[in-house]
């Protein structure tokens, strides 16, 4: 009985679905299904009873899954306190981002990174869903906004401005705000459609906020971006997403010489992770290419 076999039938105890453990890990569902076997061979015990649509555990396997969790937590820690005393981040390092900030923030550094780290590789998981870090064995999540309590540790990266944005082409037609009471006069476009109020700052340090009557919900910054890039309206992007297209003028930012909101962002990982050498130099370089 060796580790990975103890890993494949964690993932399959907590998915009860081998299909949604063959999702979770990337790991071929035949694969874990032989895997599976040569536990249950090795065992002499069935682990679990198949039913049509899910698993479920056997007295053995319910007896196994505990040792395998105690088990697997650690190999894991002692694996992340080695790589802590050698220094030399190693192995595969896997980090969660929702998609539109895989794309834009984690993506672009990590070139660089690979380069620097050249015995590391990197499985990005890039969804629009909060992951079960322990569950689903992931390293590190990137996290937008407040963080809720938890027993993970969040590590503040630093923060995105919301910039509101409109295509060259919307504002020739519609004209300019020059305040941010003029947006109300605006085709906008939100994130939810939810109540919004957007605030923005003077260089007196006054505050503007202003309520907003979304028309069109657009969740996904990225689908967003390439909305108002074709003239559907004003719409708030974060920073990394919007700046290169306003230098390129295929965005304009609106409301130039006020401040505008800011999100926090936070690196989310669990408490026997942060011994590991590969985090935190994965969480230092994101934390440098976002101040530049």
């Amino acid at each position: 009985m060796n580790s990975d076999d103890l890993g494949s039938f964690l993932r399959i105890a907590e998915a009860m679905s081998l299909s949604a453990a063959s999702r979770s890990s990337g790991t071929p569902k035949s694969s874990l299904s032989r895997t599976l076997s040569r536990l249950e061979g090795e065992i002499g015990a069935k682990l679990f009873e198949r039913g049509p649509q899910v698993l479920r555990l056997t007295e053995a396997g319910r007896i196994l899954l505990t040792h395998a969790r105690r088990v697997m937590d650690e190999l894991n820690e002692a694996s992340a306190a080695l790589d802590g005393v050698t220094g030399q981040p190693r192995g595969i390092l896997k980090v969660s981002a929702a998609t539109t900030f895989a794309i834009g923030l984690v993506a672009p550094m990590l070139p660089r990174f690979l380069q620097d780290y050249p015995d590391l590789r990197i499985h990005l998981d890039a969804e629009n869903r909060i992951v079960d870090l322990p569950k689903e064995d992931i390293d590190v999540a990137i996290r937008i906004g407040v963080m809720s309590d938890s027993d993970l540790i969040a590590s503040k990266l630093g923060g995105i401005e919301l910039w509101p944005c409109a295509s060259p082409s919307y504002l020739s037609e519609r004209g300019t705000p020059r305040t941010p009471y003029e947006l109300a006069d605006h085709e906008l476009l939100g994130w939810t459609d939810h109540p919004s109020i957007w605030c923005f700052r003077d260089s007196s340090a006054c505050d503007h906020c202003v309520s907003v009557a979304v028309g069109s919900v657009i969740p996904e910054p990225a689908v967003l971006q390439v909305i108002l890039e074709n003239g559907g309206g004003i719409g708030r992007l974060p920073d990394f997403l919007a700046r290169s297209l306003v230098e390129q003028g295929r965005l304009v930012r609106l409301l130039p010489d006020f401040q505008t909101e800011t999100v926090e962002v936070h690196a989310v990982y669990a408490a026997h992770r942060s011994l590991s050498s590969k985090v935190r130099v994965f969480i230092d370089a994101l934390r440098v290419h976002l101040t530049r």
